[in-house]
């Protein structure tokens, strides 16, 4: 069995920033980028994103393309990449164990950056208008011509329906918060700046139950779960804020997460409960859950690694 100084665990923006930072540094990284781990395509959430205006050095590139631009990169600096999904870690000695298929690998450090999985409701169109209308990140694709002066809708109740709702005001002509319940779960700031802005109209006990169209999303079928009164809205884009599942369950609970899932780690570093593992990305931040974001917190992963294999 071999060991490696370093394993990565992921394939988004985080992880391979990560294998960019710790392959110059010559620690030789062995990256898992993963078969459809958490239902996603190698590359993480940005494979599902069409154009991307928000990555600093392109003015637009397409979400694949630049994950494949970075996948490129890693392994030109020396990575070595392998799509296979890690299943299992044994994380309670040193070094650490890696599984997948039938396989382990041994190694020094591990750097988690799995990510963290939109959810989605699966109603019908869903699949049809998935990047064509409909999305679960109001800040990476609200901004797109696609959506501009057009009427949105945002499907959620808490802090994050709220922002992203307001966020899109920027550029739609009207927002649609569809709330299933009779009240905003969103903290009580957040629930007046929503309510008290004239370009979002609140529809209380509403669910979404297909998605509409015909290219693209024009249409919203909606019922109000209290009256049972059903009808077609008008809406250009269908943005769900109703959450993420960080992907940390192979973990079996060797690291420490919030209550939620998420991967703790030291305030201004990707140290985690256990020395010689790191997070980054999505699958530790549960705020920003930007590509940019997740790219810098890779870059610190793969120094804070190098510092304790020297240490």
């Amino acid at each position: 069995m071999t060991t490696r100084k370093v394993v990565i665990i992921g394939s988004g923006p985080a992880a391979h920033t990560a294998a960019i930072y710790a392959a110059r540094a010559e620690l030789n990284p062995l990256m898992f980028e993963g078969e459809m781990a958490g239902g996603v395509a190698a590359g993480g959430q940005l494979t599902t994103t069409t154009e991307v205006e928000n990555f600093p050095g392109y003015k637009e590139i397409s979400g694949p393309e630049l994950m494949m631009k970075m996948r490129d990169q890693a392994e030109h600096c020396g990575a070595e990449l392998l799509m296979k999904t890690v299943h299992k870690v044994d994380l309670s000695k040193k070094p650490f164990m890696v599984y997948w298929d039938k396989e382990t690998v041994a190694a020094d450090c591990v750097i988690i950056a799995t990510g963290a999985t939109a959810k989605r409701m699966g109603i019908p169109g869903e699949e049809k208008y998935w990047q064509k209308g409909m999305s679960a990140c109001a800040v990476c694709d609200g901004a797109l011509p696609l959506f501009r002066n057009k009427p949105l809708v945002v499907i959620g109740g808490g802090d994050s329906a709220c922002e992203e709702a307001t966020f899109l005001t920027k550029f739609a002509s009207k927002v649609v918060l569809l709330v299933r319940r009779d009240e905003l779960r969103a903290s009580k700031v957040m629930q007046e700046r929503t309510k008290n802005n004239d370009k979002i109209e609140i529809l209380w006990n509403t669910e979404a139950l297909e998605a509409k169209g015909e290219n693209l999303l024009t249409h919203v079928h909606i019922k109000n779960n209290k009256t049972g009164e059903e009808k077609d809205i008008e809406a250009n884009g269908l943005f769900y804020a109703i959450g993420h599942t960080p992907n940390t369950s192979f973990l079996e609970k060797q690291v420490e997460c919030d209550e939620t899932g998420y991967i703790i780690t030291t305030p201004g570093t990707a140290n985690t409960s256990v020395s010689g593992v790191f997070a980054c990305g999505d699958v530790q931040d549960k705020r920003y859950r930007q590509a940019i974001t997740a790219a810098g917190s890779g870059c610190m992963a793969a120094l804070d690694a190098e510092q304790f294999l020297v240490d």
